[in-house]
């Protein structure tokens, strides 16, 4: 029996690319939204093209795209077609939400933009993704995750005091920008049953990324004080030590926060208490943190987890990501899933990260092929066979098995 699902009833038509929209309507998708992905003719999403280490999972299936897709179906279409302008138009009467991340202003030239498709349907929620938002100096430039990293200085706070601005291990704009596009839909869709009305949602990498440096451009906006990196492993320039990854005889160990006494009793080195101020774990933070891992060295990762968990400092093991799976925390909540996909066989992905009591995610369908579903779509929407074939048969649409 199939479980419910909290967006049943909800129908998106997804026209974006990459990460970012993408990771947003898989998201919805997990949650029972129907999410038609409208592709290139032929080629699809960039993201098919793309991969990481120069190699693809079997059949050419691009991880990177398989990452963000799943819970979709996929219509490939050649949307500057004039007749498939008209069947988009179609489609559109009947969706609750389009989504989009082109640069701002191809959607309006290609004529789908939100002043178009709002005389459709006003109830449309229209949700667009761009690196600067849409307008200023920047709109004309390519916004991209690293790009943005190093634009926000996200980069210039990362690494050790004697090494250049370091950009991060995950493409963290892209994803903040896509949980900013969720809950902006959802916003909207909530409005939207109240009052009947649909409306433009406007996210973007800038401010999203903004938005995850909140508190250090609190400080730095009204306090007189400035920074540096360390030139030890404290894990941000603007704390003091302990804070910081250190060096263990097996591996390494994060050390967040915890009375400095308490930890000075857990590394048995009472020499340490001479540091126990805040200023002074501030003004020393290098000396203290080098001081604290010439002691973690001496002693596997499991001895010191062992006896500061036991007087509850906040402390974890630090883990290549090609063991997380083996995590027992990550195998005790299901946090990795697998599916069956046509051509890549059987895939192992991360589970989707919600639970829900009465309506809980759900991966239903594998990420699809160019055009799986370009058939099944446009019958759904009355579309005559004839006229479908002829489609086919001009290019204007494409379908792989």
């Amino acid at each position: 029996m199939s479980q419910k699902k909290a967006l049943e009833g909800i129908r998106i038509l997804d026209f974006s690319q990459l990460l970012a929209g993408p990771f947003a309507t898989m998201m919805l998708g997990d949650l029972g939204a129907e999410v038609i992905k409208i592709e290139r003719v032929n080629t699809g999403d960039i993201y098919r093209g793309m991969t990481f280490f120069a190699k693809y999972i079997k059949d050419k299936q691009s991880p990177l795209f398989m990452a963000w897709n799943r819970n979709k179906r996929s219509i490939a279409m050649d949307i500057r077609n004039e007749e498939v302008k008209q069947l988009i138009y179609e489609m559109v009467k009947t969706a609750d939400v389009v989504v989009e991340n082109f640069r701002p202003g191809v959607m309006d030239r290609l004529g789908y933009g939100y002043g178009t498709l709002k005389q459709i349907n006003p109830k449309i929620v229209y949700a667009s993704n761009s690196g600067y938002g849409a307008s200023g100096p920047y709109v004309k430039r390519p916004g991209q995750d690293m790009l943005i990293q190093g634009m926000v200085g996200l980069a210039s706070m990362t690494g050790r005091k004697d090494q250049p601005p370091h950009p991060l291990g995950t493409t963290l704009p892209d994803v903040l920008s896509s949980f900013h596009l969720v809950y902006g839909i959802l916003a909207a869709l909530i409005y939207c049953q109240r009052t009947g009305e649909g409306q433009h949602v406007e996210v973007d990498l800038m401010r999203s990324t903004m938005a995850l440096e909140s508190q250090a451009l609190m400080t730095l906006l009204n306090m007189d004080v400035e920074y540096e990196r360390p030139a030890s492993g404290i894990g941000h320039p603007f704390q003091a030590a302990p804070f910081g990854m250190y060096e263990c005889a097996d591996g390494y160990i994060s050390i967040a926060m915890g009375p400095f006494e308490v930890l000075v009793e857990a590394l048995e080195a009472p020499e340490l208490l001479r540091y126990n101020d805040p200023k002074l774990c501030y003004d020393k933070r290098d000396q203290v943190f080098f001081a604290i891992e010439a002691i973690t060295k001496t002693k596997p990762v499991d001895y010191w987890l062992e006896r500061m968990l036991a007087r509850d400092l906040w402390v974890a093991r630090v883990e290549d990501i090609t063991e997380l799976e083996n995590n027992p925390q990550v195998q005790h909540m299901h946090a990795i899933a697998e599916y069956e996909h046509g051509q890549a066989g059987t895939v192992r992905c991360v589970a989707p990260s919600i639970t829900m009591s009465e309506t809980p995610a759900q991966i239903e369908m594998a990420p699809p092929l160019v055009g799986e579903h370009t058939r099944q779509i446009l019958e759904e929407f009355h579309v005559d066979q004839d006229v479908i074939d002829r489609l086919f048969s001009e290019g204007a649409i494409s379908e792989e098995h």
